[in-house]
Order: C-alpha cells, then sequence, then structure tokens
C-alpha cells in the first residue's frame, strides 16, 4: 500500500479524528460535530438521525441523548451502532461503526452541567420519542419543570451518554473525477491491532 501522507498521516485513527475535526471547527458554519448515526430496531429496519459528538477519547466516541428515546432503545437492544461525520466545507468525511457502551457517571455529570440550564431544564421536560400533543403542551411542562428543578437541576436519571468503541473507522476525501481517497481502519475487537486498507472510490 502506498504511503498515507497529508490529511491522512498518523498512526491513530483516533488523533486523525480529532485533527479533522479541529480544521472543520475553523470551517463549517453550523455544528461541524454533527454526526448522522445509525441503528436498528428490533425487527432490523435502520435508524438514522443528527446528533452531536461531545467527545473523541483516547479509544473511543462519545454523545449524549435520554436513555428512554427511540435511539437509545435501539443502541441498548443491538449494542451496536455507525455514524458518519460529513464536512461539505472539507469535502471530507469520517465512518465509523463498532461497539456501544453507556456513559453513565461523573463524564455525563460534568457534560450535563456545562449545558445552558434551558437545556438542562429541557432535557428534564422532553419524554423524547414519544407522542406530543402540541408544542404548547411541550413549553407547560418545561415551565413545571423549572419550578420544581430551580436553577442547578441535577442531571435527570434517564439521560446520559453513549461511548461508540469502532472496529472499523473510515476516512474519505473528495478527489478530482470522483477519484476519491479512502483509508479503512479494521479490528477484530477493542484489544487487536489495527489493519489499514486503501480503498477504491
Amino acid at each position: 500500500m502506498d504511503a498515507r501522507k497529508g490529511i491522512f498521516a498518523g498512526d491513530n485513527p483516533f488523533e486523525i479524528s480529532q485533527r479533522w475535526l479541529d480544521e472543520a471547527a475553523l470551517a463549517e458554519i453550523n455544528d461541524p460535530n454533527a454526526i448522522a448515526l445509525s441503528t436498528v430496531d428490533e425487527s432490523g429496519m435502520p435508524n438514522a438521525r443528527m446528533v452531536l459528538l461531545k467527545e473523541i477519547e483516547a479509544d473511543a466516541f462519545v454523545f449524549y441523548t435520554n436513555y428512554t428515546s427511540a435511539k437509545a432503545q435501539e443502541l441498548d437492544r443491538a449494542g451496536k451502532a455507525a455514524f458518519v461525520m460529513h464536512w461539505k466545507s472539507l469535502r471530507r468525511q469520517v465512518r465509523v461503526r463498532g461497539l456501544i457502551t453507556k456513559e453513565d457517571g461523573p463524564k455525563a455529570d460534568a457534560y450535563y452541567r456545562s449545558r445552558s440550564l434551558k437545556s438542562r431544564l429541557g432535557a428534564w421536560a422532553s419524554d423524547q420519542s414519544k407522542p406530543l400533543s402540541s408544542r404548547a403542551a411541550l413549553m407547560a411542562e418545561v415551565a413545571k419543570v423549572t419550578a420544581r428543578q430551580g436553577t442547578d437541576p441535577d442531571r435527570p436519571p434517564f439521560w446520559g451518554g453513549y461511548r461508540i468503541a469502532p472496529l472499523e473507522i473510515e476516512f474519505w476525501a473528495d478527489g478530482e473525477f470522483r477519484l476519491h481517497d479512502r483509508f479503512v481502519w479494521r479490528r477484530l475487537d477493542e484489544r487487536t491491532n489495527w489493519t489499514i486498507t486503501r480503498l477504491n472510490p
């Protein structure tokens, strides 16, 4: 395989991912950390939605959500997920497939406290993915929660993080005449070494 150079250089896919995300933060107008998260329901029907990636750890990717939501139930049931980060301004994307675990401890508490007060109260008020009679009903629930929780609410017990430990990461960059550059990193489990393969566009 020819040497990986330039934007693809590096021996650690998490460091490459962070570098690309840092570059995107300077170029994307909105939400450079947005990912399209894919799950499957109990029948195998796929689902996809945009969520915000909140951290790239040394060995995983972390995001947060309501544990009673459809996505959380599908994550818990399957224990697996995939996502893609796409930056139109950079003409690059990162694709990830891996195993799911919950982040339900001090790190989740710290991230929750870092959110704006209205977002923290909103997490309490929203019964995510469940039917809602009207916008007015949601705002009424926000008002109730605000009166009950005050100005320093604790993290809801039904809200927290998920960590994706990848078994596959693909780095993709746009090429002239649709001849894109693609490198996929694969491993059998979290303890084995990565193999790196250049793919056809």
